[in-house]
């Protein structure tokens, strides 16, 4: 006779989502698209409805500064192109008042144009035409990091970030680094205890059409590793073979 599956075996390989899931169903998500061209804003704001968020739209760059300050939204999907104020505009008032997560959904797709957005403060940056999963995944990213702290300081065991003055120490000991090795250290640190592909780490880090083929992203590991762990006893970024990186403190 086969033997009955009990309820907490079906559950337990499923907790992360029904986690996920209870996260964001227990309140209302709000999201704000600010987007000029009706059939976009039209297509992703009955995708996001129907995935359970509740969404506003604005079809303007002035429209969308006032809802976005005067509104709390978990979200602002933001185009850049818009009419009244542009995307930078309105992303730079946003960060002037506010931490609420920026999404910018655009068909600027010039590397140039990605690292203004993410230099601006922007979460994420996703490029036109899009497909709904991938506009969803990371809607979804964003939220789970949550609004950023203005002037947080970022601790992971003796190693800390200070973003606003882009200052990386451990213990008493300043460290060094290059734009592209504090690009990296920063999002290591702030998906500290996740492992992350190097995919993922390309994207954020270098453009996101990265030749998968390259060993940029291990090459850049290896430098930032001797600045922010070989001098130290304690090691803090692990490599997970197969898979990509982890950053996570010492062990209580």
């Amino acid at each position: 006779m086969r033997r009955r599956r009990s309820s907490g075996a079906f559950f337990f390989p499923f907790f992360p989502f029904f986690r996920f899931f209870l996260l964001f169903r227990l309140r209302t998500v709000r999201i704000l698209i600010v987007e000029d061209e009706p059939k976009t804003a039209a297509y992703a704001k009955k995708g996001l409805t129907e995935h359970g968020f509740v969404v506003d739209i604005a079809a303007n760059g002035v429209d969308g500064r006032h809802l976005a300050l005067s509104s709390d939204y978990d979200l602002v999907v933001l185009d850049i192109m818009l009419p009244g104020a542009d995307g930078w505009t309105v992303l730079r008032e946003i960060r002037g008042k506010k931490q609420t997560p920026v999404l910018f959904l655009t068909a600027r797709d010039d590397v140039a144009d990605r690292v203004k957005g993410l230099e601006l403060g922007a979460d994420d940056y996703l490029v036109k035409p899009f497909a709904f999963s991938e506009l969803l995944a990371r809607v979804r990213s964003v939220l789970r990091r949550g609004p950023k702290q203005a002037g947080e300081t970022l601790k992971i065991g003796d190693l800390e970030i200070e973003p606003r003055r882009r200052r990386v120490s451990r213990g008493d000991k300043k460290i060094d680094l290059t734009a592209k090795e504090y690009a990296l250290l920063d999002y290591l640190v702030r998906n500290a205890g996740e492992v992350l592909s190097r995919t993922l780490i390309a994207e954020h880090v270098w453009d996101m059409n990265f030749d998968s083929d390259t060993n940029v992203v291990d090459v850049a590991m290896r430098r930032l590793r001797a600045k922010v762990d070989d001098p130290f006893e304690v090691k803090l970024i692990r490599t997970i073979r197969g898979v990509g990186y982890l950053l996570e403190g010492p062990a209580a």
